[in-house]
C-alpha cells in the first residue's frame, strides 16, 4: 500500500496531463479528472459509455474553490453542508470555470464539498475541482468495493490510486437541487 502523498503526486501528474484516474472518494470509488479539461471529461463519458447529456458531479475542497465556480451560492447551501450527517451533493445554478461538457443542459452543476484526505489534498494540489462519477459502465451497478470494479474500467483509466482498496464503500451521496430562487428538490436521499 502506498502513502497518501505519493498517491496525490502520482494522480496529479496524470491529471495535469489530461488523464483520468480511478480513486476512492468519501462515498464510492470514482472516476475523475480535472473538471476544467473538456477532453479529459469526454474520456470519462466514453469509458462509462454514458450519454454526455447526463452531467457528472464535481468535488471541491472549500469555499475559495466554490466561489471560483459559482458567482452566487445560496446561503442555505452552506447550512445544508454544515448540518448534513452524510455526504451531500448540491446541484447549483450557473457554474463557470469548468468544462462545458460537465455542466448539465439546464446550466447547473452537482457539487460536493469533501474532507476525505486524498481528494482534499489532490484538489489542493490541482487548484481545480475534480470530476467524480461512479466507477461503472453507465446503467450497471455501482461497485461497493474495489474488487467489484470491472476490468474494463480499471484498464480504461490512466491511473489507479493505490489507497483504500480494501474498504467497503458507503452509499452514494444525497443529491439536492438548490436553485438561486431558493427552490429545493431532493433528487436522491
Amino acid at each position: 500500500m502506498s502513502d497518501i502523498n505519493t498517491e496525490v503526486h502520482n494522480a496529479y501528474e496524470v491529471i495535469k496531463n489530461g488523464g483520468i484516474i480511478l480513486y476512492p472518494t468519501d462515498t464510492v470509488w470514482g472516476i475523475g479528472c480535472d473538471a476544467s479539461n473538456a477532453e479529459a471529461v469526454a474520456k470519462i463519458y466514453a469509458l462509462k459509455q454514458r450519454d454526455d447529456s447526463k452531467s457528472m458531479i464535481v468535488l471541491m475542497n472549500g469555499e475559495k474553490m466554490m466561489y471560483n465556480v459559482f458567482k452566487e451560492i445560496p446561503d442555505v447551501a452552506w447550512e445544508i453542508w454544515d448540518l448534513s450527517e452524510k455526504p451531500t451533493t448540491l446541484i447549483l445554478d450557473n457554474p463557470r470555470n469548468v468544462a462545458e461538457n460537465v455542466i448539465a443542459e439546464d446550466k447547473t452543476l452537482g457539487v460536493r464539498l469533501v474532507k476525505e484526505p486524498f481528494c482534499f489534498k489532490l484538489m489542493e494540489r490541482m487548484k481545480r475541482p475534480l470530476v467524480s462519477t461512479s466507477a461503472n459502465i453507465s446503467g450497471m451497478f455501482s461497485p461497493k468495493t474495489f474488487k467489484e470494479i470491472s476490468p474494463e474500467i480499471i484498464n480504461g483509466v490512466d491511473y489507479v490510486v493505490n489507497l483504500q482498496q480494501d474498504k467497503v464503500c458507503k452509499n452514494p451521496s444525497t443529491i439536492i437541487k438548490l436553485s438561486l430562487d431558493n427552490q429545493v428538490k431532493i433528487i436522491r436521499k
